[in-house]
């Protein structure tokens, strides 16, 4: 895959706030991207929306049972622990609500704290009216299993974000994800 040009947002005193990767908005790439991390990565995954009041943060009971496709939406079921949809592409709805749906941005993210180092690397995906519809953080070297903050970073926590990065967006880590000292440096 060639390299996905990088864009530096910024906060208004100019201090960097995230480094963000813009993804393919096509059906097949978004299908895959996340069927291959539910499937085979669902273990390190963190999920849910951030919406205006509210940040639902949940982990995968287990690998899902089944994940499908089919008019424009991603299913990922796990059987008694529910399930969700995420519209991916076309659907039977009329076209204001299908460009409402269908994604608008796809972006692999590294968050920054308030010196610009590196202290979530996520996935946030945003409807057509740019509105939350599924973030995905990925294991974080500042915290544990168990969702505490750790004694020390844990850099091989960020093997996933590593292999996102470079399977999705075609970059090598560049050194930058363990400039940071973790959460209220």
């Amino acid at each position: 895959m060639a390299p996905i040009k990088k864009i530096e947002e910024r906060h208004a005193d100019g201090r960097r706030k995230a480094d963000v990767w813009p993804l393919p908005l096509d059906e097949t790439f978004l299908e895959t991207l996340f069927r291959d991390l539910f499937h085979n990565h669902w273990q390190g995954l963190t999920f849910g929306p951030m919406i205006a009041g509210g940040a639902y943060e949940l982990r995968c009971p287990e690998q899902p049972q089944r994940i499908s496709y089919g008019g424009g939406y991603l299913t990922v079921h796990w059987g008694r622990f529910g399930h969700f949809h995420l519209c991916l592409g076309e659907s039977r709805a009329d076209p204001e609500t299908a460009a409402h749906r269908r994604p608008s941005k796809a972006e692999l993210v590294r968050g920054m704290d308030k010196h610009g180092n590196p202290v979530t690397w996520s996935l946030r995906v945003e409807n057509g009216k740019g509105e939350s519809t599924l973030s995905i953080y990925f294991p974080n070297p500042f915290l544990t299993d168990e969702d505490g903050l750790a004694e020390r970073p844990d850099w091989s926590r960020l093997a996933l974000w590593h292999y996102a990065l470079e399977t999705y967006a075609g970059h090598q880590p560049d050194g930058r994800d363990t400039a940071g000292q973790g959460f209220g440096h």
